[in-house]
């Protein structure tokens, strides 16, 4: 019996379910939660990273965006609450679009 012991989506249970076989569950308490959100941030992140193509890529950065959402929530921040730090940010430091990299500064 293969033990995981991790985080995942609300619905895999029913899934596993559907497929004929059982499973043991919990519900979290909160901060065990927080940990459990933060691990499963950097299992889709070294997912991401392993990607063999961009629908691969694309299907983790989703999977990362869901993460990041529960993070949010678990903070006691909404989504909206979440993009407006993060446009604030761009606003005034900017986003990555033009792909700018930072060789060095002369402190001189």
């Amino acid at each position: 019996m293969p033990v995981y012991n991790k985080l995942v989506r609300d619905k895999i249970p029913q899934v596993i379910e559907a497929t004929g076989k059982s499973c043991r569950t919990r519900i979290l308490g909160q901060e065990e939660y927080l940990l459990a959100l933060n691990t499963k941030l950097k299992e889709e992140a070294a997912e991401y990273h392993d990607a063999s193509d961009d629908a691969s890529a694309l299907e983790e950065l989703a999977d990362m965006l869901e993460v990041i959402r529960g993070l949010a929530a678990a903070r006691g921040s909404s989504w909206e609450q979440l993009e407006a730090i993060r446009k604030r940010k761009a606003d005034a430091r900017g986003g990555f679009q033009e792909k700018v990299f930072l060789i060095d500064v002369d402190e001189a």
